[in-house]
């Protein structure tokens, strides 16, 4: 019985059949139906010349765990017909990602242009560790208005990025009209799609070049390993910049697996087409920095695939439910979901998400860090963790941890205000999720020596 790789992505398949079929290996030896997890660091060559045509890149084959896996590879596979891209790069973690994303497109002396709200973790990587590199970035004011992102353009500057679904203001951006304007730079834009996943938004069917996940979250949900992933939509012209980008047109041998070497070989462009930048940022980035995610972790996540879109229409449901019902909360000023009415974004929403607008967000409490502290500490059902995307209920204080190390201003200027509290809403029943909140709430209005209201329970929404 011979090892197969089922080939899916064709838009002739619904997204459940792909995130199930995508990618998978069948068969082998012992007739195994679930891809197989291929623990090992190195593959065999059958002899000296073998050996030299694999590192030449001649006959496509495996030479090194930190370069592919069959294991990877199938993941990866999946996530590429998910995405509707051209290929997969699976790393170590999502910061992992979004770093080897980025260094495959700027160098020291690069500059590129951001939304404001991001992941508190992506903004730290890009102010300080990408500063040390000699890589600069700058946060446009205002992503809605074009005019702001071009004054801000230099001669240096080689990239755009955003996120989907930012964490935890929910503050979307229009993909399409970003898009737009880096398309006119003539720029790739890299966005990270961690919260709202593939089922909810495929940002390359929108003009993204560049997708990146913390596959450890939504995709994964189950919170039990790391992973983050790279996703290359090939709709960025590289070949068209070459004095932006000198490293997909100049001849260039790119290590394992990556051709000739050498002024007489070809570019990258040349070698691998829409895949130039996938190849390169595979294997002159993450191939010699080393975010090698491990196949048991691979597997871990391909196993989480499967369920997507269940798990994500779930979370969606409960989410509108909790915003919902906290909406209603005299103690609470504001709710940042964007799957709600009165939410700024709810246009945007109303224009990208069809589907649901994802489970992670914030809400603040009237009575600043002493309310939060008392409604935290009497949840039950929710967890109290650093995390998102779980199937479980997590809870969260942005202001003492993920932002603890911005000062009182900055946190005021990005909406991280002292009663501010990140949910990010699981899969449990409905019913036991506001059951568990509004325990919370009780105590929280006992701290402050007030009754329970008495109003009629609120209608429960979806589940």
């Amino acid at each position: 019985m011979t090892t197969t790789q089922q080939a899916y992505g064709e838009d002739n398949f619904g997204f459940a059949t792909e995130q199930v079929h995508a990618g998978e290996i069948v068969g082998g030896e012992f007739g195994a139906r679930i891809t197989p997890i291929y623990l090992t660091a190195g593959f065999l060559f059958d002899s000296f010349d073998h050996a030299e045509a694999r590192f030449r890149g001649h006959d496509g084959g495996l030479v090194y765990t930190r370069y592919a896996n069959p294991t990877n590879a199938a993941v990866e596979a999946k996530l590429t017909a998910l995405e509707r891209g051209v290929d997969s790069l699976l790393v170590a973690s999502g910061q992992a990602a979004i770093t080897v994303a980025l260094l495959g497109i700027l160098k020291s002396g690069d500059h590129f242009l951001s939304t404001p709200s991001l992941y508190e973790g992506s903004k730290t990587l890009f102010r300080e560790n990408f500063a040390r590199l000699g890589i600069e970035v700058e946060f446009v004011d205002d992503p809605h208005d074009l005019d702001d992102w071009r004054r801000r353009i230099r001669p240096t500057t080689r990239a755009i990025y955003g996120e989907t679904i930012p964490n935890p203001k929910n503050d979307l951006i229009d993909i399409d009209l970003i898009a737009g304007f880096a398309r006119e730079q003539g720029l790739p834009f890299v966005i990270d799609s961690t919260a709202s996943t593939p089922y909810l938004i495929r940002p390359i069917e929108h003009g993204a070049n560049i997708v990146v996940h913390s596959a450890s979250k939504f995709l994964s949900g189950h919170g039990a390993s790391l992973a983050g992933v790279v996703v290359d939509g090939g709709n960025f012209d590289w070949a068209r910049y070459p004095e932006k980008f000198p490293q997909f047109s100049t001849p260039i041998g790119v290590g394992a697996g990556g051709g000739e070497n050498g002024p007489g070989g070809p570019t990258l462009v040349q070698k691998f087409g829409r895949t130039a930048y996938l190849e390169y940022t595979r294997t002159v980035i993450a191939g010699r920095l080393g975010p090698t995610l491990s196949p048991l972790n691979a597997f871990l996540l391909q196993q989480g695939l499967e369920t997507l879109s269940l798990r994500v229409e779930r979370h969606c449901l409960n989410a509108l439910a909790v915003a919902s019902w906290l909406e209603d909360q005299p103690e609470v000023l504001s709710v940042d979901y964007p799957g709600l009415a009165s939410s700024p974004s709810h246009a945007i929403a109303v224009k990208h998400y069809p589907r649901g607008t994802g489970s992670v967000f914030g809400f603040t409490l009237a009575g600043g860090r002493d309310a939060a502290r008392t409604l935290i500490d009497s949840v039950e059902l929710f967890s109290r963790m650093s995390h998102m995307g779980d199937v479980r209920s997590l809870i969260l204080h942005p202001g003492t941890t993920s932002h603890a190390h911005l000062t009182d201003d900055q946190r005021s200027t990005l909406g991280i205000h002292p009663g501010l509290i990140r949910l990010s809403i699981g899969i449990e029943d409905e019913t036991d999720l506001l059951e568990d909140l509004e325990r919370a709430f009780a105590a929280l209005r006992a701290s402050a020596g007030i009754g329970r209201r008495e109003a009629p329970a609120p209608a429960l929404v979806g589940g």
